[in-house]
């Protein structure tokens, strides 16, 4: 028995040699010192990227000085905005070379062109922050107490162009978001004037005939409108959309009676798939105004089920209905403004507009599907991702 603890001794102590060997093997070869300066460089530029993400001002060229310096290797940087203006410097006492970096600065930008000059304490160099077409965006100073050589030189001249295209994607992020909420805006103003109209001529009715019945519908419509203009995000659930198109139904069923039929078939786990915002107000409104409004009333059908990755929403009418030949170019033309439907109406309330952003939010595979026919109704589908990084109810998309 002590022969056989010896040899399992010495069998483990030989593993965990080996072990040893080979973890001490494994962190050469991943820890270069050449590796490690890549690894320390590549940090130091995604927390640049980080700062210049929110665009060029006095509180993130501040956040984004520090690293620029190290990028740069520079004694000193100083930073300043398209019009010459000082925005941040790091070191802190780099201050006496504010005003020798502040003259480059605007010759740079008169260029705009790379400026090297020399400094009582040795020497800057002002590279422009260039946009792809050559328009600056501001101007990165680098001082250094030595004659910069080509090298740094030559690494000035790409932090400077890695800030610029950091600052490019920040005023597309901006840009986007500017985008976002003009088209909700748009859809916003799309919804039907007839519908408000024709809402508050229906609870007026009421009023005298069954007040308890029009005090219901005003709640409705208030909170309809409410949702529609609230002041929220690109997406939300698809429930909180169910949620307004209910109120939409009850104020429409209010006015047709029994002669409008909604159904709905909604599978559970599809209730907090995240949509765009008043992505599904236009297809109802469409179904209902365009599809069975000239006919005095019909059926609506909504649906959501599991496809996979995907969730499919469909919202179908046995109305009217159009010419499949609007629908030869796609869904884009199809819905665009003054497309008829067959009672000579536009058959367009914002569908363009959900086509589009449906698109721009997850691709070209999730764009508006229409299914149409003369006096056989219509039918639109929806394709939404159930997951999708990046995207969340009440937020932005792509950073």
């Amino acid at each position: 028995m002590p022969a056989e603890i010896a040899i399992a001794l010495a069998a483990a102590l030989f593993l965990a040699v080996v072990a040893a060997v080979i973890a001490v093997r494994t962190r050469r070869v991943v820890a270069t010192p050449t590796e490690r300066a890549v690894h320390a460089a590549l940090h130091t530029a995604s927390l640049a990227a980080h700062a210049l993400r929110h665009g060029l001002g006095e509180d993130s060229a501040g956040r984004a000085a520090p690293f620029l310096r190290q990028l740069t290797g520079a004694d000193a940087v100083v930073v300043y905005d398209a019009s010459g203006e000082h925005l941040a410097h790091d070191p802190s006492d780099a201050a006496d070379a504010l005003a020798a970096a502040g003259t480059a600065a605007k010759e740079a930008l008169a260029g705009p062109r790379r400026i090297m000059s020399s400094h009582r304490a040795g020497a800057m160099v002002a590279q422009p922050l260039l946009t792809d077409d050559g328009d600056a965006l501001g101007v990165l100073v680098a001082v250094t107490s030595r004659q910069p050589g080509p090298g740094m030189v030559g690494a000035i001249g790409e932090v400077a162009g890695y800030a610029a295209s950091q600052l490019e994607l920040a005023d597309l992020d901006a840009s986007r978001a500017r985008l976002d909420r003009a088209e909700v805006l748009a859809l916003r103003a799309q919804i039907s004037p007839h519908f408000i109209y024709n809402a508050l001529n229906t609870i007026a009715s009421f009023v005298r005939t069954d007040p308890d019945r029009a005090r219901e519908l005003i709640l409705e419509f208030a909170d309809f409108t409410r949702y529609s203009f609230r002041a929220a995000g690109q997406f939300t659930t698809l429930a909180d959309e169910l949620r307004n198109i209910d109120r939409y139904l009850t104020l429409e069923r209010a006015r047709f009676g029994e002669s409008l039929t909604v159904r709905l078939q909604v599978a559970p786990e599809m209730l907090a798939v995240v949509v765009p915002f008043l992505a599904l107000q236009p297809l109802v409104e469409n179904a209902v105004r365009h599809g069975l409004a000239d006919r005095g009333g019909g059926t609506v059908e909504i649906l959501a089920r599991d496809d996979g990755t995907d969730c499919v929403i469909t919202v179908e009418d046995d109305g009217v209905g159009m010419d499949p030949e609007a629908l030869r170019s796609g869904p884009a033309d199809a819905l665009a403004d003054g497309a008829p439907d067959a009672s000579g109406h536009s058959a367009h309330v914002g569908l363009t507009n959900v086509d589009h952003r449906l698109r721009a939010a997850f691709g070209n595979d999730y764009g508006l599907v229409v299914e149409t026919a003369v006096g056989a109704g219509t039918k639109v589908l929806m394709r939404v991702p159930k997951f999708r990084s990046g995207v969340r109810a009440g937020g932005g998309a792509f950073r």
